[in-house]
């Protein structure tokens, strides 16, 4: 087994967040009062409102600023267009603008296990490893703008702007981690 060869590891995305504006002024009264599914955070001054498909929960300022959190694909644009046909629904002139995917959460499982103060050293500008204080190497991409989870039992968490920045995090850091792997004996 080497590093070059064709394995298939399975990225599992599990949670997208999404931004998106409205273009208009909304009245959270109104729509904790009128709306279903939705939390009043007043102290705060938004709106939570959860939807159950696509499984998501907005956050929702005056401004008309909708952020969406919990989609588990890029069904996020679906789930937001949903919710703000939702706040069409309650009387409020909204138009679906500026809608941009911030984040993707991927979780990753390797067939093997991996050393991580081996893994630490040989990638050392890129890798910190403080077993003190938390049990994964943070293993950050910059080019990528991605941040990697390393953990011992062979499961990596991928933070990345977009899916195809966390499928080419994936892709860099395989043959990296494929060298610094427990050997079974």
């Amino acid at each position: 087994m080497d590093a070059d060869s064709d394995v298939a590891v399975d990225i599992l995305i599990t949670n997208v967040v999404c931004v998106f504006r409205i273009r208009c002024h909304l009245n959270l009264r109104k729509i904790a009062l009128e709306g279903a599914n939705v939390i009043y955070k007043r102290d705060v001054g938004k709106v939570l409102m959860k939807l159950r498909k696509p499984r998501i929960t907005a956050t929702i300022w005056s401004s008309g600023k909708i952020i969406c959190t919990g989609a588990t694909s890029e069904e996020a644009k679906f789930g937001a267009r949903r919710l703000a046909r939702s706040l069409q629904k309650l009387g409020f002139q909204v138009i679906f603008t500026d809608f941009k995917v911030v984040n993707v959460l991927a979780v990753c499982n390797m067939p093997f296990e991996i050393r991580l103060p081996e893994f630490t050293k040989n990638n050392r500008p890129h890798a910190s490893y403080e077993p003190e204080l938390h049990p994964a190497v943070c293993y950050r991409i910059k080019s990528l703008r991605a941040t990697l989870q390393i953990f011992s039992t062979g499961s990596i968490t991928v933070t990345g702007p977009n899916v195809k920045a966390v499928a080419t995090a994936m892709e860099q850091i395989y043959p990296f981690v494929f060298e610094s792997r427990k050997e079974i004996l």
